[in-house]
């Protein structure tokens, strides 16, 4: 969010700087946390310790709010403001409440979108800390990813006893940041003891299988199973050749083991925040870990989380691969919209949308309806939740109030981003009044035994109108072979542009009757789901030519400057 929003003369990072936080203790004591039960990084961040949160299995699960979006717009949504917004309030309003989030990368906070921490007054902090090095979890990730990536290249120097196809080594090596130089490169080079040169490449961290196993894996023991699952390479007669083959799994899991604690902060209002995991919203499944998750439903009565992208991405992906994997049952759905969007959706150029434009809402709303309904679908209970500015009008409110209420649905204003926990009060109470009087009968949208194609055409037409899917024949035999090979009941994780409900960004609103064609077809074995790309898709980013890391620096107080 901009300051455009609210007129606030204070940035994001000044706000955060001016709070008090409190010690990491006192939060862990909101939720009954004992003292053996937390490693502390310092007085304000800890991790959850695993060993503890296994005592709690057989306590009751608090209730699950999902916060996800309508289809993103460059006017903004405000999904993680929302999410810590909505965590204050509930606290604010006597309930028990947490918010679990994904943890940034710094490729974005170098690059154009900046950190995502929230913003304004409804922030998870130390905001610097959680957007650049936080407690180490990326780097353990990075450091696990690449040590497979050292081992398939040393494997083949000593000898190759797998007999591994370097023409067919699916493994890059992975860098949290961007940089587009390192997409495509060539290594080994220099002579015989450097190795057999060969096409190499690099993706940003949070792109890599090792991010998505780490963020579904019930523990180590998982952890390291799914770890040694992870398909690296194929041999010259198209054998795969696994994680476990290279002995790779068990040096991996001890990178990792540290980092699979859920991590600790808070919200400037004292709310307690897990924040742990990062996986792409693409090619991934785009939520934060089921151990935070987990632990934070044993330990508060309401805990609030966030899904990447809009709700045809990420929300369904929440449910059809996180909850489908980990047997978690969301309870509501806060789907957040501003008006400035909905008229984007309903035709208005950004730079028209201070301007009052009735019939651009109820045009735009289209856009907001289909994911009510999608979400409806799940058997999940949705709620909207509209992100104000100051620039909305009483009219362009109504109008899209009454388009919503013919869903049977609820219409909140939210004004967390200048007033905090307070100003996202009457959604927190329509959140629980909505759980309380419509409790959830949650499904998921396919079953593990339908056929991969159909999976994919359930998805495009059930939930982005679609008319159909196609592929070529290429891409039908290599789906008849994975079933063949057993990965069958493998959920799909479909990877298309999230501007659209169609493959086409720039197809706002609602649109139908269109075709999804994959275009290829990418195995996460060790994730247990299968990538249906559907569109180009970006595994590393490159900088703007202006980027965000231009501009931050050390003030002459010690103090970070310009990170947002």
């Amino acid at each position: 969010m901009g300051n455009e929003q609210h007129q606030n003369p204070k940035s994001d990072i000044e706000i955060a700087r001016a709070a008090s936080l409190r010690n990491i203790t006192e939060i862990s004591d909101k939720l009954g946390i004992p003292g053996h039960g937390l490693l502390p990084y310092g007085h304000v961040k800890a991790k959850v310790d695993p060993d503890y949160a296994e005592t709690l299995k057989d306590k009751p699960n608090g209730k699950l709010i999902l916060v996800a979006g309508i289809t993103p717009t460059p006017a903004g949504e405000g999904k993680t403001t929302t999410s810590v917004g909505l965590g204050d309030a509930l606290n604010h309003t006597g309930r028990n409440a947490a918010i679990c989030l994904r943890e940034p990368s710094l490729g974005p906070c170098f690059g154009v979108k900046g950190g995502a921490a929230g913003g304004g007054f409804a922030q998870v902090v130390p905001m610097e800390e959680i957007n650049l090095h936080f407690t180490g979890d990326f780097h353990a990730i990075t450091s696990a990813h690449n040590l497979l990536s050292a081992m398939i290249d040393n494997h083949i120097h000593w000898g190759n006893e797998l007999g591994i196809d370097a023409r067919r080594v699916t493994w890059k090596r992975v860098l949290d940041m961007n940089d587009r130089a390192l997409r495509n490169i060539t290594n080994s080079l220099g002579g015989v003891g450097n190795g057999f040169p060969r096409e190499d490449g690099f993706d940003i961290t949070v792109a890599s299988e090792v991010m998505a196993i780490f963020c579904l894996a019930n523990d180590l023991e998982d952890l390291q199973e799914r770890l040694g699952n992870i398909v690296v390479a194929y041999t010259r007669q198209r054998e795969p050749i696994r994680a476990r083959d290279l002995q790779a799994e068990g040096a991996m899991t001890v990178l990792l083991k540290n980092a699979l604690g859920p991590n600790l902060v808070q919200t400037l209002e004292g709310t307690p925040a897990f924040v742990h995991g990062g996986p792409f919203a693409n090619i991934a499944h785009g939520c934060n870990s089921v151990s935070a998750t987990r632990t934070a439903l044993k330990l508060a009565d309401y805990v609030v989380t966030e899904a990447g992208f809009g709700a045809d991405l990420g929300a369904e992906k929440f449910f059809d691969i996180k909850c489908r994997k980990s047997g978690l049952t969301p309870d509501a759905c806060v789907i957040v919209a501003t008006i400035r969007a909905v008229k984007m959706h309903g035709g208005v150029a950004k730079e028209e949308l201070k301007k009052e434009n009735v019939d651009a809402v109820r045009k735009g709303a289209e856009n907001v309806i289909r994911h009510v309904r999608n979400v409806k679908k799940f058997g999940v209970p949705p709620v909207v939740a509209v992100n104000k500015f100051s620039a909305d009008t009483e009219a362009e409110i109504e109008a899209l109030r009454e388009r919503i209420a013919e869903e049977d649905v609820e219409l909140v204003l939210s004004d967390h981003w200048a007033n905090g926990g307070p100003g996202a009060s009457d959604l927190a109470d329509t959140v629980v009044r909505t759980i309380e009087e419509k409790p959830s009968r949650f499904n998921v949208l396919y079953s593990d035994e339908m056929p991969l194609w159909d999976k994919v055409k359930t998805i495009a037409t059930e939930l982005y109108g679609a008319a159909d899917i196609n592929a070529e024949d290429k891409i039908r035999n290599q789906l008849s072979q994975l079933e063949e090979q057993g990965y069958g009941h493998y959920p799909v994780c479909i990877a298309k542009t999230p501007l659209s409900f169609s493959t086409d960004p720039g197809m706002k609103g609602a649109p139908s009757g269109h075709t999804v064609t994959i275009r290829e077809v990418r195995l996460s074995a060790g994730a247990e789901f299968l990538v249906i790309v559907c569109g180009d898709v970006m595994t590393m980013p490159g900088l703007p030519k202006v980027p965000a890391a231009a501009h931050i620096r050390l003030g002459e107080d010690g103090n970070i400057e310009g990170l947002f």
